[in-house]
């Protein structure tokens, strides 16, 4: 069992995939249903052990799309549910991934990302499901995703999807790749003082007086569970209150303003991020994930060589921190943007940085991480060219 392995001293020593799932436990998820696909199945393998030993459930579902549909069903009856995936997985939980943003169903998926398109690069890292975490599935939505890049933060961050899910009633995405999912990093384990846990509200009101979507309670409906007494009706079309279907326009647009809203009202408070030497930076890396301990010790390198550059680490991808990076992008001259894929992220900090100016990106796909030396010698360019 991952809990064992220490060296004694409190220790641990555990693969990312390993730290997700034992933080999925101490967050109180008591069901998984997935399955399997590189580079996230020991996601699977941990929850697969440790779950009936705290009194859940796993489940190996005979694909992605039923794994999806499965976490909606058990979160339905009260119970905090997660599933695990990769690019190709990822596509196929689309559907039901939209019929939780619809039902306002809260859950949390993990995409360990990995090379693409399809099976593209089962075994090596990539980074480039991150704009298809945004807007993968179709219609408008709110979305929250996560891309922790330190074993400790990703047990922080996992609990924190969690809580998010259940605050908003949404669906929560962690956004991990195959170099954190696979890499072990000596970590002590959070305590539970460390961190705190939220529960979806629950009605206030008798079952005969309950709607499943009552927005006299606010943005975010109180949520009954199935099995507790209260009737109710989930569907994925646009529905009333009751959860019943409705094509009346104004309802229609209300409450999908409604549902973009309970998020990004709070879009500011969510975009967690940090900056290493920012405060004299000239030049600012935009990077998240693996990629951005890279992009650390580049600033590190390019600070010896007397090049003034900081590092905007991305801890939340979505919603995205336009107002910190407008702020930021008024105060350096230029941007770098390394990521594992063929600019994605490179577009937000463009568009968020509403200024003419030198945004330029480090781009592999080849399936190797990129290493601080290519960013170094970008960050040269960059500083040189003025």
């Amino acid at each position: 069992m991952s809990s064992d392995r220490s060296d004694g001293s409190g220790i641990v020593f555990w693969q990312g995939n390993e730290v997700v799932a034992e933080a999925a436990i101490a967050a109180g998820c008591r069901f998984y249903a997935g399955y399997p696909i590189t580079p996230s199945s020991e996601i699977a393998h941990v929850m697969a052990e440790r779950l009936p030993q705290v009194g859940g459930k796993f489940i190996q579902m005979e694909d992605e799309i039923a794994s999806m549909g499965a976490i909606i069903g058990a979160s339905l009856t009260g119970v905090k549910s997660m599933t695990a995936t990769s690019g190709p997985g990822f596509s196929l939980k689309m559907e039901n991934i939209g019929y939780a943003y619809m039902a306002e169903v809260p859950c949390v998926i993990v995409n360990v990302m990995r090379g693409g398109p399809s099976t593209g690069l089962p075994t090596a890292i990539g980074q480039s499901d991150v704009q298809q975490a945004r807007w993968g599935t179709h219609g408008d939505h709110p979305t929250i995703a996560l891309a922790p890049a330190f074993h400790r933060e990703i047990y922080l961050s996992t609990i924190k999807a969690f809580n998010l899910s259940e605050k908003y009633r949404i669906p929560v995405m962690l956004m991990l790749d195959e170099v954190l999912a696979h890499m072990s990093e000596g970590m002590r384990v959070p305590e539970p003082s460390d961190y705190h846990l939220v529960d979806r509200v629950k009605p206030s009101v008798t079952p005969e007086e309950y709607f499943p979507y009552d927005t006299r309670f606010g943005d975010v409906p109180p949520m009954a569970s199935y099995f507790e007494g209260f009737r109710f009706h989930v569907t994925g079309l646009n529905h009333t209150k009751t959860g019943f279907p409705t094509t009346n326009p104004d309802i229609c647009q209300s409450e999908e303003e409604r549902m973009i809203r309970k998020v990004m009202k709070d879009a500011d408070a969510l975009a967690e991020y940090e900056s290493y030497l920012l405060d004299d930076a000239e030049i600012a890396i935009y990077a998240f994930g693996s990629t951005a301990r890279g992009a650390r010790g580049a600033v590190d390198e390019a600070r010896k060589q007397g090049i003034k550059v900081g590092l905007f680490r991305a801890i939340t991808l979505w919603p995205f921190p336009d107002k910190a990076i407008y702020a930021l992008a008024k105060r350096v001259k230029a941007f770098v943007v390394p990521e594992v894929n063929l600019g994605q992220m490179i577009q937000e900090v463009e568009r968020a940085a509403h200024r003419d100016m030198p945004i330029v990106g480090v781009n592999k796909v080849g399936g190797i991480p990129i290493p601080p030396s290519e960013i170094l010698s970008k960050i040269k360019e960059v500083a040189k060219n003025g």
